[in-house]
């Protein structure tokens, strides 16, 4: 049995640790307010932009998956969960003598700023194209640079059960896409399954992209779901909006030759769950 710390444990962290705790290791969930927790999971109280509650952290830590989020939107909000949060956090592991023996944290795919409709791999540039991109970057080499073995998973744009965005833009007919930009996605169900198995993967690399079989063009994902749904298609953007938002075909194959199975491999899989 493994003691393990969720930072940040929310949505993807508490399914994460239900599922960690059903196979049997020992699962503390740390966020501020850990009130709604369910059990098993054990509640931490504790803010990682202060450091305020951190001397509670439980001894005989084996392991850490921080799956911070930013407070908000902006370029403050984003260092101070991605840079200043993880390196709070080390100082009060490393204070307290911890052998952790991995971290794993949870990035995004945005930062890869590709916009020419390529195919990413984990060796390709990622040179974001944003300011709060870039500090998730940095944010992810606070942790391969930091005090203990570390992998970063960069999980594409998350939906499922409470997640229902563009469903939503769809019924409120605010849903707009420009041709030939593709989209990625990963079902947070999967998240969390591959959070697990890369927790425990023997020998593992150091990045691997957390995303689905089947990249597809966004235009052809909100379509679908409006056939589905019987509203009206999205209205159709401009070179101009595409710009704004990137467009790459991650690849998750690294991830997949690693042992790792989707349980949903394209967004129909996912979807019709949702919808029905």
């Amino acid at each position: 049995m493994a003691r393990i710390l969720i930072a940040g444990c929310g949505d993807v962290g508490t399914r994460l640790g239900l599922q960690l705790a059903a196979d049997g290791h020992a699962v503390w969930g740390l966020r501020r307010d850990p009130a709604s927790l369910p059990a098993p999971i054990r509640p931490l109280a504790a803010d990682l932009a202060s450091g305020s509650g951190l001397d509670a952290l439980p001894d005989g830590l084996d392991h850490v998956v921080c799956t911070i989020a930013a407070g908000g939107g902006g370029e403050a909000a984003y260092r101070q969960a991605y840079v200043e949060a993880p390196l709070r956090l080390f100082d009060a592991l490393e204070r307290r003598g911890a052998r952790i023996e991995r971290v794993l944290f949870t990035s995004s795919t945005s930062v890869y700023g590709q916009d020419d409709g390529s195919e990413v791999d984990e060796t390709a540039p990622a040179e974001p194209a944003s300011p709060t991109a870039a500090l998730l970057r940095r944010g992810e080499q606070v942790f391969l640079d930091g005090p203990y073995p570390a992998i970063v998973l960069r999980l594409a744009g998350l939906y499922g059960p409470g997640r229902t965005w563009l469903i939503d833009q769809l019924r409120t007919g605010r849903a707009r896409c420009t041709p030939g930009v593709w989209s990625n996605r990963i079902h947070v169900l999967d998240a969390a399954r591959a959070c697990a198995h890369l927790l425990f993967l023997r020998e593992p690399q150091p990045l691997y992209n957390g995303a689905d079989d089947h990249p597809a063009p966004l235009c052809e994902v909100l379509d679908w779901l409006a056939g589905r749904l019987g509203l009206p298609a999205p209205a159709r953007g401009t070179a101009a909006d595409a710009m704004l938002r990137g467009n790459k075909r991650v690849s998750n194959l690294r991830l997949r030759r690693s042992g790792f199975q989707l349980r949903h491999p394209g967004y129909r899989d996912g979807y019709v769950d949702m919808l029905e």
